[in-house]
């Protein structure tokens, strides 16, 4: 071959790799939560495994007020993947409660059931959730779900969260540092367990952490929110210093994306969820809790996404 030749089919593979080399790579954002939770941890580790995982695909973990506040982001394509919680997706598709229109919202996948913690310290005078009425109470930060399920408990309980506490709106690692600083008696947070916000309360010198329980509400709750909340318990060895297992309320996680999300991209995220999960259990216990069995419309909420059903079909998983 000619040296004129030669240069010309050079010349021709650059110009045929040019645009490959050229292309960027899609940028997706994850809406997670507060720093003190596990949204943000589980988001972080959910990034970077898209980020070698997915071909030509790269994702950041962005700090948000939590469930209610990535709703929005996702549904405004301000961000491609949200965690939330079961009942604030159930709102944000009705368009009710914090939404004032429904939401063009899907679930990606069913992750792990959130754990509401109602938490004081000895000194305050609280052994029961009714003990809160006139107290310094935080019931999570605005644009949460934590909120939203601390308001319906104070509900059940005959309390109402504007008139009859001193209502502050701070997410877990704020609601501890003010317990510490005693700005408040008592706080509300949602999440997995452990929390690493409440496992730092509970190793403070000098603090006797407490749990109020809440399990005695959910009958009220689901007779008027829907069949959201299930009763379980906190177990004793959770975070240092409990004296028993604590009785709660949980709600499942999931991960909401626009219905509009290309259907090749949710599969691909979905299978990357599950067959991964083990490498999400590395960031945080509750990643091992992402499992198959777990995928059905009524832990979902919502509607499955189109790509998500794809991935559960070839699974065997019939999602009802």
């Amino acid at each position: 071959m000619s040296i004129r030749r030669i240069i010309g089919f050079a010349a021709g593979l650059a110009l045929l790799a040019g645009p490959v080399v050229a292309q960027e790579a899609r940028q997706l954002v994850i809406g997670t939560g507060g720093t003190g939770g596990v949204y943000y941890p589980l988001g972080g580790g959910l990034a970077s495994l898209i980020g070698k995982e997915i071909p030509n695909t790269q994702a950041t973990a962005q700090v948000t007020g939590a469930s209610v506040d990535n709703l929005k982001l996702v549904a405004a394509g301000k961000a491609d993947i949200g965690f939330t919680q079961v009942d604030a997706a159930w709102d944000a598709l009705k368009g009710q409660g914090k939404f004032a229109a429904p939401l063009p919202v899907r679930a990606l996948a069913v992750l792990y059931p959130n754990n509401l913690h109602a938490v004081t310290v000895d000194g305050t005078g609280i052994t029961k959730i009714e003990d809160l009425r006139g107290k310094r109470v935080s019931v999570g930060s605005t644009g949460s779900a934590t909120e939203v399920f601390a308001v319906r408990v104070l509900e059940a309980a005959g309390i109402d969260a504007d008139k009859d506490i001193t209502k502050e709106r701070l997410g877990a690692a704020e609601s501890v540092n003010a317990m510490k600083d005693r700005k408040i008696d008592a706080f509300f947070w949602v999440g997995g367990l452990p929390t690493a916000a409440i496992t730092d309360l509970a190793a403070t010198p000098n603090t006797k952490i407490k749990f109020l329980d809440v399990d005695q509400f959910a009958d009220k709750m689901n007779a008027k929110y829907g069949p959201l909340y299930a009763k379980a318990t906190i177990p004793m060895a959770t975070y240092k210093g409990m004296d028993a297992d604590a009785r709660n309320l949980t709600v499942w996680n999931i991960l909401a994306v626009n219905e509009g999300m290309p259907d090749d991209l949710a599969y691909q995220l979905t299978k990357l969820v599950f067959e991964k999960s083990a490498d999400l259990g590395q960031v945080h216990a509750e990643g091992r809790n992402i499992r198959l069995e777990s995928q059905s419309t009524s832990r979902a909420g919502i509607p499955f996404h189109k790509g998500s059903l794809k991935y559960l079909a070839e699974k065997g998983v019939k999602v009802e």
